[in-house]
């Protein structure tokens, strides 16, 4: 693990203190601006393990700054990822923000997680064997776990600071934000989902599911925080896909699948992962960089 990286996976800024601190990522106010810097924490059944896992950081903020740009015509908050482009003081700090930091413009945040489903799994899955539906949408009988469905689905949920995000129907999503604003940002999830799942496929990278979140600068709607990366989305590998079963992800849920096998009981505080597990987990993080995005050498931004 980089010397840059704490033992708890924190990204050591001497003298600054973030306006915010969430599960993975610190937020920097810079007026207009933020700076988002990525650490290695991990979190898993709403708690942060004590263990990071190395690069993770680094993989998810690339893989951000990749889709940013390859969405070319995507109106979104990045900036810039380089820190020459960074004001002072956290310009000096450039072997430590390296890979793993944004800076963003500034936005109004819309409070709904909007979530686009290709295949059934995750709440989505536990929702549908009781109910047949997901968030009020009726889907077919006799899907089995991880099933492709005929289209895409939007399938919106609250926004909670702390606890679950819970799934709500598109009814109550459009009380929540309004219809112009709802019906904006489902169109966008929808057309995000299907152009990324299409570049994805030629990468043998499943999207099973992804997460947006939105926000508005000078009245215009546009995307925020992270995108489509192995924190907000189920990323399979089209090799080892098999439909009726849990798939091997490219994402957190490979931790998981360890601490259910363990037996946590999900209540703080969570357990340490072993070197065996940690070494798993960063191996498939990487891999959906390398698949997704080839030309980017994740090797320059680690050690």
């Amino acid at each position: 693990m980089s010397s840059r990286i704490n033992i708890n996976g924190a990204v050591n800024l001497p003298g600054l203190i973030p306006a915010y601190q969430g599960k993975v990522r610190d937020i920097y106010d810079l007026g207009d601006k933020l700076l988002i810097v990525v650490s290695d924490r991990i979190s898993a059944y709403d708690s942060v393990l004590p263990t990071p896992v190395p690069g993770k950081g680094v993989v998810l903020n690339m893989i951000s700054a990749a889709w940013f740009e390859w969405f070319d015509d995507l109106p979104h908050h990045m900036l810039s990822v380089e820190s020459a482009d960074y004001p002072e003081p956290f310009k000096r700090f450039e072997k430590e923000l390296r890979g793993r930091s944004m800076l963003v413009r500034k936005a109004e945040r819309i409070d709904l997680e909007c979530i686009v489903r290709g295949y059934i799994s995750g709440s989505g899955w536990r929702e549908y064997q009781q109910t047949g539906k997901v968030c009020g949408l009726e889907l077919p009988s006799g899907l089995r776990l991880s099933d492709k469905l005929e289209e895409p689905i939007f399938t919106p949920s609250t926004k909670a600071e702390s606890g679950h995000d819970e799934n709500i129907s598109l009814e109550r999503a459009a009380r929540l934000v309004g219809e112009d604003t709802y019906e904006k940002i489902r169109s966008m999830s929808l057309d995000i989902y299907s152009r990324a799942s299409q570049h994805a496929a030629g990468k043998g990278i499943i999207i099973a599911d992804s997460k947006f979140e939105f926000g508005r600068i000078d009245g215009r709607v546009i995307i925020i925080d992270e995108i489509l990366t192995p924190d907000s989305s189920r990323f399979w590998l089209e090799e080892e896909y098999e439909p009726g079963r849990q798939q091997k992800s490219l994402d957190k849920q490979f931790v998981r699948d360890y601490l259910d096998e363990i037996g946590w009981d999900h209540n703080p505080p969570a357990p340490e992962l072993p070197p065996s597990i940690l070494k798993k987990t960063s191996e498939r993080y990487e891999m959906a960089l390398e698949r997704l995005f080839p030309h980017l050498d994740i090797k320059r931004y680690l050690g």
